[in-house]
């Protein structure tokens, strides 16, 4: 069972309870008769369950970071919050859009159920809209005919062992949108060369060479879209040795 449907289930089966001690139980019970502990466990969670439910389903909802997929923007141990407001109002477990709001932007870092198994949520940068033409090809972006540029960083980055040392970074410009991307230098990947089809949208892993994405898998149906990605809010960096936090991630937000 997933975590909304686990929610959904709790909400329903507490309130249940404290409905049906409202309007038959409590009528049975002695004036100094203490509740039931199922009853007053049902009073106790239900609010809390509740509360949670609206917030995770309908505002934000916290993720963790599994792999290096996103690096240099997300590294494994990165946890993050999630806009689930931005790209419309969904109810939960059935993920039926009730409100409708913006739509996703050219570079947008977006988690979605991964359109092969959807009770995985992936993780991926926007590149190509509804309708656009995207190619890639020699590692380099082109939407509708139009290079994405791509600049060499000058000075070094701490990747924290990640990315291998000969991986190069970069900074790439998708329209008005600035990121950094690993690149792994004669590696080559999947080319590209497609129209988007309407309502779905193409996303890639900023580290292009190690990143499971829209180039092998295609691309993303808009009610897969769980949310917008905006902020690290914890960060572990995890060896055999030691468990720290990461104080230079948290608070950042995410471009």
């Amino acid at each position: 069972m997933s975590f909304p449907a686990l929610m959904v289930t709790l909400v329903a089966v507490t309130g249940l309870i404290c409905l049906l001690d409202k309007w038959f139980w409590a009528s049975n019970r002695g004036p100094h008769e203490d509740d039931p502990i199922i009853v007053e466990y049902a009073k106790s969670f239900f609010p809390i369950i509740l509360a949670v439910l609206i917030v995770r389903s309908f505002f934000i909802e916290p993720f963790r970071i599994p792999s290096a997929s996103m690096v240099p923007t997300l590294r494994i141990g990165d946890f993050i919050l999630v806009n689930k407001f931005d790209y419309g109002i969904r109810l939960p477990v059935l993920n039926s859009k009730v409100i409708e709001m913006d739509s996703p932007e050219r570079g947008d870092v977006v988690v979605f159920r991964y359109p092969p198994n959807p009770q995985i949520d992936y993780i991926k940068r926007v590149v190509g809209l509804p309708g656009d033409h995207v190619q890639y090809k020699d590692k380099i972006v082109y939407i509708n005919g139009k290079e994405m540029t791509q600049t060499l960083q000058n000075k070094a980055v701490d990747l924290l062992g990640i990315v291998a040392a000969q991986d190069k970074v970069l900074t790439e410009r998708l329209d008005d949108v600035s990121h950094q991307i690993a690149m792994a230098p004669g590696k080559q990947r999947a080319q590209v060369d497609m129209i988007i089809p309407a309502s779905e949208y193409f996303v890639m892993g900023d580290n292009r060479d190690n990143s499971s994405d829209s180039r092998f898998w295609g691309t993303v149906p808009e009610e897969n879209l769980v949310g917008k990605a905006f902020y690290i809010w914890m960060s572990w960096d995890c060896n055999a040795s030691k468990v720290c936090i990461n104080l230079e991630r948290i608070g950042n937000s995410i471009n």
